[in-house]
C-alpha cells in the first residue's frame, strides 16, 4: 500500500520526537514496541504495528549501547519495519531484516554527530566557567535541532520519497532471498533475548528458564499471557523468599550484636 504525503509527514514528525528521545533517553518512546505501534496508527495498520513492535522489541532487548559500541538505531528500525511491511506486503519478520540498513545509516549519522559536535565543547566550557547560562544553552539547542532535522529527513526520504524504489527492489528480489530475510528476521528476537539473558541470567534461576521454555513450547495456548502469569508467580516466590531470608539474617545479626549468640563461657 502506498504512503500518502500526510502519512509521510506524520511519520517524520513522530521520528523527530522518537529520535530526540533516543538522543536524550527520557520517555523511551523510541523503543520499537512504541515506535512500531505509533507508526502503525499513522499508516492505519495497527495490527502490523503491534506485531512488528513485539518482534522488533525482542530483537533489540539485548542491544544496548556500551562505550563506543552503538547498535542500529531502534527508533528508525521500528518505524521502517512497519513502513516496509505496509508498503511491500512482506511479513513483519522479513521487514525487520530489511529495515536494519536504514537503522544502521541513522546510527552512523549520529556517530558522525558525536564527533562533529565536539567543536561546541570549548564554547560551552567557557560559558560554564563564566556562568553564562544563555550562551551555554544555545549550542545545546542547536545540536538538538540538528539531530531532529536528521531524523526528519531520513524518515521522510525513506518512507515517502523512496517508497516506489523500495517496493520495486523488494519485488525484484528472488523468493529464496526473501525467505532468507524472513528466517533471519524471525531469528533476531531470539538472538536479542539470548543477549539479554547472557547479562541477566544467574545459575540459580536456570530451572525457571527451563520450566518457562517447557511451558511456552509444549502447552497449546493462543497467547503468551499464561506464560507471563507463571513468570510473575515465580518472581513473587523469589521476592517473598528473599524477604524472609533477609529477615532471618537480620535477626541473627541482631543476636550476635547483643551477645546472645552463645560462646565458650556458657558451653554452647
Amino acid at each position: 500500500m502506498a504512503i500518502s504525503l500526510a502519512q509521510g509527514l506524520g511519520l517524520s514528525i513522530f521520528a523527530v520526537l522518537a529520535g530526540l528521545d533516543s538522543w536524550l533517553e527520557v520517555f523511551y518512546i523510541f523503543r520499537p514496541i512504541i515506535s512500531c505501534t505509533v507508526a502503525g496508527l499513522i499508516l492505519g495498520d495497527v495490527r502490523i504495528g503491534i506485531i512488528a513492535g513485539g518482534l522488533t522489541e525482542l530483537a533489540f532487548a539485548g542491544l544496548t549501547p556500551a562505550g563506543g559500541t552503538q547498535p542500529p538505531n531502534p527508533a528508525v528500525c521500528g518505524i521502517m519495519t512497519v513502513v516496509i511491511a505496509h508498503t511491500t506486503g512482506v511479513a513483519p519478520a522479513t521487514a525487520i531484516s530489511l529495515s536494519l540498513p536504514f537503522a544502521m545509516l541513522m546510527q552512523y549519522i549520529l556517530l558522525m554527530f558525536y564527533s562533529v559536535f565536539s567543536v561546541f565543547m570549548p564554547v560551552m566550557d567557557k560559558a560554564a566557567a563564566e556562568a553564562d547560562t544563555k550562551k551555554f544553552a544555545r549550542p545545546a539547542w542547536l545540536m538538538m535541532a540538528i539531530v531532529c532535522a536528521a531524523f526528519f529527513i531520513v524518515i521522510f526520504l525513506s518512507s515517502y520519497a523512496a517508497q516506489q524504489p523500495m517496493q520495486a527492489l523488494v519485488e525484484a528480489m528472488p523468493q529464496w532471498l526473501i525467505h532468507g530475510f524472513e528466517l533471519s528476521g524471525a531469528a533476531l528476537p531470539a538472538v536479542g533475548f539470548a543477549m539479554l539473558l547472557k547479562v541477566l541470567l544467574r545459575v540459580e534461576y536456570t530451572p525457571y528458564l527451563l520450566l518457562g521454555f517447557v511451558v511456552a513450547s509444549f502447552i497449546n495456548f493462543s497467547n503468551v499471557l499464561p506464560a507471563a502469569v507463571i513468570g510473575v508467580v515465580f518472581a513473587m516466590i523469589e521476592f517473598f523468599r528473599d524477604k524472609k531470608n533477609k529477615t532471618i539474617q537480620d535477626q541473627i545479626d541482631e543476636m550476635k550484636a547483643n551477645g546472645t549468640g552463645g560462646g565458650d563461657q556458657d558451653g554452647i
